[in-house]
């Protein structure tokens, strides 16, 4: 067994609820919410391991036992197909994410002809969020769109968190973005502002640091990735 595999086994907890025998969804979900009060359930299948179901809540996914006495946190790996049916479910849940945040509040560069999409979670001041948009040129001339969230590592009320608001609110978000990335301050505006919500929408997907790029499919590429590297994977299905 690998290690990606060993990484993925499921981490086993026990909730404080009743036994349940033979319980259908609906009886699920009030236990959980009777165990987890707050918690956003939007959907309760069941698995692909008899006797478990599969729980979507607050953009994750997790595996309750039928009695509703277990939950199990982690992913769910095919074996024989070595595929990962957890980050599958979670590819769909990310597109149906970025479809909610909607492009009209993301900073969009896009070629002539496009072939691909990504939505990638940058923060101004990264350097590698710079590299990458310092060959903006070469990721369109793949006919790659580019859809920007802000993702301010330090946080809110940073310098880099200022700094992307005062470009989300210029008159030309672009041309304010592209200068920024190259060192150049953006003139401090405030405005009516998206970019508490991308972060947020970043902390749901995991973000570890940026730049975070999620494909069309709502596959996960961590870190920087060249144009033509970024257009071959994108051809081949991400």
């Amino acid at each position: 067994m690998t290690k990606q595999f060993i990484n993925s086994l499921a981490l086993v907890c026990a909730i404080s609820t009743p036994s349940l025998s033979h319980a259908n969804p609906e009886m699920v979900k009030k236990a959980l919410l009777a165990a987890m009060p707050g918690i956003s359930i939007t959907a309760i299948n069941p698995s692909e391991i008899k006797g478990v179901y599969e729980v979507a809540a607050d953009g994750s996914l997790f595996y309750v036992s039928e009695d509703a006495k277990y939950i199990l946190q982690g992913h769910l790996i095919d074996i024989k197909a070595k595929k990962d049916l957890t980050e599958t479910k979670l590819a769909t849940l990310r597109v149906q994410d970025l479809e909610a945040m909607g492009e009209k509040n993301m900073i969009i560069f896009k070629p002539k002809v496009s072939k691909y999409k990504v939505s990638i979670f940058t923060d101004i001041d990264c350097g590698y969020c710079r590299k990458l948009h310092s060959e903006m040129e070469q990721y369109l001339a793949e006919g790659i769109t580019v859809r920007y969230l802000f993702y301010p590592r330090a946080g809110k009320g940073s310098d880099s968190y200022n700094k992307a608001v005062s470009v989300w609110c210029a008159k030309d978000r672009n041309a304010a973005l592209t200068n920024a990335k190259q060192g150049k301050d953006p003139e401090p505006k405030k405005c009516t502002n998206p970019i508490d919500a991308q972060m947020a929408l970043g902390v749901k997907f995991g973000a570890q640091g940026t730049p975070m790029i999620i494909t069309e499919k709502g596959t996960i590429l961590p870190g920087y990735v060249p144009a033509k590297q970024l257009a071959q994977a994108l051809a081949g299905g991400e």
